[in-house]
């Protein structure tokens, strides 16, 4: 089996990021991360993602306090998806809500 390579060129140099808590299996988030965003969530064991809005790295809870302490990195088969499985520290959404997906559009049956 072929493992998968980053290329940040195609990409245009970033990757979204889902972000689901380890303990709940609970999708926290969708964020989007740059080399040095990955590189900086490798080395440190805190979430770092690239803001697309104000075009700069950023810490996940770094003024809020809500960390995200990465329990895994992993990379899904086309290269073009990474996810973060985490251990979140407080809500993962700015509106206060544990997960960003709490607006229901459809149930099925």
């Amino acid at each position: 089996m072929e493992v998968p390579q980053i290329d940040w060129v195609k990409q245009d140099g970033l990757l979204p990021v889902v972000v689901q808590d380890a303990d709940t299996k609970d999708v926290l988030m969708l964020a989007y991360a740059n080399e040095e965003a990955l590189r900086l969530t490798k080395e440190t064991g805190f979430a770092h993602y690239y803001s697309r809005s104000r075009k700069s790295l950023w810490k996940k809870g770094e003024s809020s306090g809500n960390l995200q302490f990465v329990k895994s990195v992993a990379l899904d088969c086309d290269g073009d998806t990474l996810l973060y499985v985490v251990n979140q520290k407080g809500a993962a959404c700015h509106t206060g809500e544990w997960s960003c997906f709490y607006t229901n559009l459809y149930q099925g049956e």
